[in-house]
């Protein structure tokens, strides 16, 4: 088999085992069993909500198991056709299974990006800001340069972008920035680039051209959907009914017409005391679904939160990227180890492959440079 044919299979099987570990294939076809059994159980259907959410897992777990298993299959069956036509000298069959290949290849990339990509929210656009560090006009400076390297990035694959606020630095650059940036897994593209950046360069603002080191931080948090819709199962409502007070006259008292919801699980108590039994349930129900919709909302914007308030200072110590203009060219990923000598590439927004790197190692635990060298 040639080195190429040979590099050609290392890709794809590289990609087959991050599918396998996004998977938990040890388990993952046990599992899809056990799913399927509850998906012909007709009691699932007593709760609607619940029965469409353990359908949607059991597709989608059934796609990625057969998607895998056709990957694998395809892999193996052209490894054998060219080993066939090799052993055959017949070059036609091996140059049809060398294109087969190729063409596994690019299925087994997309089904890798879906992989990186399968995250909760990373499907929802997304907020990036950019603060400037210390160091007055240098980091104002880098900063600015940094907003732009993301600005082609989001301009080349066609996103929109909103300026949402921006703070200009005192001489030069920008003190801090923040944009919603749109378009489909903008967050779960853009949540690697979150941390540290740091920059070292002959400054442009020095006049004896010394080296200097700058610093600016990125954080990247999800666009939530404010269109959430709240199903309340019946059976976690009580619902009661009692007479409702009020200043006077001939009707107060005679009907039992206010109405007290109580959501069982989290204990919520909402009330409507109106003429109309009916009204009162409508306004007690749109008041309850407000409330849980605010509960779900406070989960989410916590671990936001959470996120926030462990972002590092903005220094020596807690970078994720180094960008050295001078005395040399180059981007290393402290994270993955990724690194490259095209620094303007990436300035210019170049940096889809350390995304991609940083989302394996999120997923693997191990970069794929890491990864290849287990593979050695």
């Amino acid at each position: 088999m040639k080195a190429e044919t040979e590099n050609l299979v290392a890709e794809i099987e590289k990609s087959l085992d991050l599918l396998r570990q996004r998977l938990n294939w040890d388990t993952a076809e046990h599992r899809l069993e056990e799913m399927n059994a509850r998906a012909e159980d007709p009691e699932l259907w007593n709760d609607p909500a619940n029965a469409q959410k353990v359908m949607r897992e059991r597709q989608k777990l059934a796609d990625g198991v057969d998607g895998y298993k056709v990957l694998a299959q395809g892999l193996a069956d052209n490894v054998e056709l060219i080993e066939m036509g090799e052993a055959e000298d017949d070059a036609d069959i091996v140059a049809e299974a060398e294109q087969g290949l190729a063409d596994i290849k690019e299925e087994a990339a997309a089904k890798e990006i879906e992989a990186l990509l399968s995250g909760e929210m990373d499907g929802n656009d997304a907020f990036l800001e950019v603060h400037s560090g210390a160091g007055g006009t240098e980091s104002c400076d880098w900063a600015s340069m940094l907003s732009r390297m993301y600005l082609r990035w989001a301009e080349a694959r066609g996103f929109k972008v909103e300026l949402q606020s921006e703070t200009p630095g005192e001489e030069a650059g920008i003190k801090s920035v923040t944009y919603q940036i749109k378009g489909d897994s903008a967050f779960g593209w853009l949540k690697t680039e979150s941390g540290v950046h740091r920059l070292v360069r002959i400054s442009p603002f020095d006049s004896q051209a010394r080296r200097h080191t700058s610093f600016s931080s990125v954080w990247v948090y999800p666009v939530i959907d404010d269109t959430i819709e709240i199903d309340i199962p019946p059976n976690e409502l009580r619902i009661d009914t009692y007479r409702s007070s009020g200043a006077g006259g001939q009707h107060v008292n005679t009907t039992d017409s206010a109405v007290r919801i109580t959501h069982i699980p989290t204990g919520i108590v909402v009330t409507s005391s109106e003429k109309s039994q009916h009204q009162n349930r409508d306004i007690a129900m749109k008041a309850l679904r407000a409330r849980l919709y605010d509960i779900e909302m406070k989960k989410k914007t916590q671990a936001i939160q959470d996120a926030h308030d462990a972002k590092s200072d903005i220094g020596w110590g807690h970078q994720i990227r180094n960008y050295v203009l001078q005395p040399y060219q180059q981007v290393k990923d402290l994270r993955t180890k990724l690194e490259t000598s095209d620094t303007q590439g990436v300035l210019d927004g170049k940096i889809d492959a350390f995304m991609a790197e940083a989302l394996a190692q999120d997923v693997t635990g191990k970069s794929r440079g890491e990864a290849e060298e287990d593979d050695d």
